[in-house]
């Protein structure tokens, strides 16, 4: 981090400087919202929020040899809505793999199937004839009688659809290694400020679920072993007693041992020998359950304390194949990212029993598990599980609706891989990185769709600008805020939002609206200058004036963004100074400020640098004497 001295200067700056008041651009049906009292000015969840709840009891059997994906579920499902719903939207994302469906790229004949089939629809006991050939990944069922406010809902569902042979968030890893991920229809979120979800999932945006319950029997022929969201009720009815014991072993065990090996799986010896075996799971107040199943790949596990006041230890298991470089050391690198987030930044013990790394090619988050592609490049390999680890906290502990909103989500698990790689691999690594990986493709990127607003709904932003939007500014504004307020404001004002809108809906003005209220301070200029603009990060020295040892740096702000840089300032002896100015600086005049030096000597070159807030031009950020 950088000197206390100049954060102290920088903050006083911030508090004295000219407080004039700002309003936040707001959607009239987020104001709605607000103007109903779901959700409050405060940053708290409103006294009359609510949100829509179900339990899920659902059974999946995958056959390995026609790749169909089978299921009947029964969702009870509650409207805790003031509204009267006349109908039910039902999500399923692997309609996207319709050959009709909308998508946000070109995809191969190996990625299309014929989608979902319906094969039974029953509400409250009444059948209802649903055609589900005509639904993309929604589909709109009216109801015969409407579901009241306060009142619940028996859902029965029986249906199939063929796994993708092409693999990525979910599909056919190889011929008898499967990730089942969306794979069954579920009732979409009805929420305050927009009503049902219907926004169609395109393959390339990301989820919006409900807190729900969920009970899941998985059934796979022997010798496949399933790993899943949840806990595991039944190891002894589905592995053998070796195997059995092991497993339960590890989840107190601080030693990586092998649950199953390669050999082993090869044998045929590892689960019990029934034709189908059907291993349960169980998982509540979790926004989506997801599964793989393999016949040869190796199971690895351990534990690691995450809540050090209550002594919780989490599960930490990874499967994966005889060619994977990396993933010998998943559960490794599992452990100390579980362990780092739950003790440093967000510093909230990991709140799950489990995480399963899942070798795949989707380099891809799921409560509780990670399919992550593997690499013979380790270093990048852990970067990218750090990564995945980290969204545990922001769709799945905050109920993030990602689809609309990916930075509440994806700016977060940028920001904390970042800090985690600090620690990995040392700062100068992890700046170079990031700089690297994330930064340099936006900034040195003039194209105009790369300056969007970060507000923009993220299903309004597509290629590089989708994840410039996504990952590189939010991630930015996150780390520029926490220099500003400095360590010990910052994660107080983020425990607080996130305390309050834990198992919750938050939206971008509750996140606002909470870090204001928790600081004690309207950041609402912060949150126009990066949120609501088409800045970017350009900086130049317009002028140096010289009074005796008196230097006064002009500097404007071509990009516009209010980002930390420090001043580098270099004698005629060689020696070196650093003046550091968070982005407080930028408080009074967002376009022009000033930098005052009290030189010890003659200066020969000042220099502009932001570290990781790379300039567009730096060419223009040095002055020499």
């Amino acid at each position: 981090m950088f000197k206390q001295f100049f954060r102290l200067a920088s903050i006083f700056l911030f508090v004295a400087g000219p407080a004039a008041a700002q309003e936040l651009y707001m959607p009239r049906n987020i104001q709605k919202a607000y103007q109903l009292g779901t959700r409050s000015e405060d940053g708290k969840p409103g006294k009359k929020y609510w949100q829509n709840h179900g339990k899920y009891d659902m059974t999946i059997s995958v056959n390995p040899q026609n790749k169909l994906v089978s299921g009947s579920e029964t969702i009870m499902y509650t409207n805790h809505s003031p509204d009267t719903l006349k109908s039910v939207i039902i999500r399923f994302v692997n309609n996207v793999h319709k050959p009709e469906a909308p998508r946000a790229g070109m995809e191969s004949p190996d990625f299309l199937t014929s989608g979902l089939q319906v094969n039974k629809f029953v509400v409250n006991g009444a059948k209802l004839e649903v055609d589900s050939r005509k639904w993309g990944t929604t589909g709109e069922v009216k109801l015969t009688t409407p579901l009241l406010p306060g009142q619940s809902a028996t859902f029965a569902i029986d249906w199939s659809y063929p796994l993708s042979k092409k693999s990525g968030r979910e599909g056919q890893i190889d011929s008898t290694t499967f990730f089942v991920a969306y794979a069954y229809p579920r009732i979409s979120v009805y929420d305050d400020y927009n009503g049902w979800d219907v926004l169609p999932h395109n393959g390339r945006n990301e989820f919006y679920n409900d807190f729900n319950d969920y009970t899941l029997a998985v059934k796979a022929p022997k010798n496949y072993v399933v790993w899943s969201t949840g806990d595991l009720l039944n190891p002894d009815e589905v592995l053998m007693p070796t195997f059995a014991e092991r497993l339960k072993k590890s989840y107190a065990a601080d030693e990586i041992s092998h649950v199953v090996s390669f050999d082993e799986m090869k044998k045929g010896i590892v689960t019990q020998q029934k034709e189908w075996n059907t291993w349960r799971f169980t998982a509540a107040h979790i926004v989506d359950v997801t599964f793989a199943l393999s016949n040869h790949y190796a199971w690895d596990a351990s534990s690691v304390l995450v809540d050090k006041k209550t002594g919780r230890k989490t599960s930490v298991q990874a499967a994966y194949g005889a060619d994977a470089k990396d993933f010998p050391h998943a559960v490794e690198w599992t452990k100390q990212a579980l362990y780092w987030f739950s003790n440093n930044l967000p510093g909230v013990p990991y709140p799950f029993s489990k995480m399963t790394a899942v070798q795949g090619f989707a380099d891809m988050e799921y409560p509780m598990m990670v399919n992550d592609t593997p690499t013979p490049d380790l270093p990048f390999s852990q970067f990218v599980m750090n990564h995945e680890i980290a969204h545990t906290y922001f769709p799945f502990y905050m109920g993030i609706n990602e689809t609309r909103y990916a930075y509440m989500d994806e700016g977060w698990a940028t920001t904390l891989e970042y800090f985690i790689g600090q620690q990995q691999v040392g700062k100068a690594k992890a700046d170079s990185l990031y700089k690297n990986f994330r930064v340099k493709r936006w900034i040195s990127d003039a194209s105009t769709e790369q300056d969007q607003p970060v507000i923009s709904l993220s299903t309004q932003v597509s290629g590089v600008g989708y994840g410039n939007n996504a990952y590189v500014k939010p991630s930015l504004s996150y780390l520029a805020l926490k220099d500003m307020l400095g360590d010990e404001l910052f994660l107080k004002a983020l425990h607080i939002y996130m305390d309050r809108w834990n198992g919750k809906h938050p939206i971008p003005w509750d996140f606002f609206n909470s870090i204001n209220d928790a600081t004690g301070m309207d950041l609402n200029w912060y949150w126009n200058n990066w949120f609501f603009s088409n800045n970017y990060i350009d900086l130049a020295v317009e002028k140096v004036s010289i009074k005796g040892s008196k230097y006064t740096v002009d500097i404007k702000n071509i990009g516009g963004f209010a980002a930390p840089f420090d001043v580098l300032v270099t004698y005629a002896d060689g020696t070196k100074q650093t003046l550091h100015q968070t982005a407080a600086i930028w408080k009074p005049n967002q376009k022009q400020t000033s930098v005052q030096i009290s030189a010890t000597g003659k200066v020969t070159n000042i220099v502009l640098e932001g570290g990781i807030f790379m300039d567009a031009k730096p060419a223009n950020n040095n002055w020499k004497n």
